[in-house]
């Protein structure tokens, strides 16, 4: 098993990543996530298929529009969306999934779980980018605690969902 801090290392480590499901609302978590990812020298890119600009940003309707490849994708939309961006995920050929849950049912669906481990990518399923490393801070990693030990986000995710490079 891979512990979630070994996995959230890894997938933190990766210089080109995508938030699919930030807002033109700033408030809003998908927008925590891309300015802290950004903030920690980050190549990020937002998704959203409503908006031609977020965060002072050029926004790109999907994550096969972004140019390049990329690393890996957080997803920060509803569960019954989080479907459609795995789905893009896996034609763009992006290696690593993470479906943000911090409070509330977050982004996780078992379809996109299972979507990703067919196409052999690396998923997350559950937690949030800003409970470590260099994007963290004291609020969320105490709700990482909390989450953990009620067993809203995993303490370890098998090798076949996340292996270790």
């Amino acid at each position: 098993m891979t512990t979630l801090r070994e996995a959230a290392e890894e997938f933190l480590a990766q210089p080109r990543l995508a938030v699919a499901g930030v807002s033109r609302d700033t408030r809003q978590p998908a927008n925590l996530i891309f300015r802290r990812l950004r903030d920690a020298g980050h190549e990020v890119y937002p998704i959203n298929p409503n908006a031609e600009a977020v965060e002072g940003v050029e926004s790109y309707p999907t994550v096969e529009a972004v140019p390049g490849p990329l690393d890996g994708v957080v997803v920060v939309t509803a569960p019954a969306d989080s479907d459609a961006v795995v789905s893009d995920c896996i034609r763009a050929g992006v290696p690593r999934v993470w479906l943000h849950r911090g409070i509330g049912p977050g982004s996780v669906s078992a379809h996109a779980i299972e979507a990703c481990r067919a196409a052999g990518t690396r998923v997350i399923g559950g937690g949030c980018p800003n409970m470590f490393g260099a994007t963290s801070d004291p609020g969320h990693r105490c709700m990482r605690a909390m989450l953990a030990a009620g067993g809203k986000i995993p303490r370890a995710l098998p090798d076949g969902d996340y292996p270790l490079s």
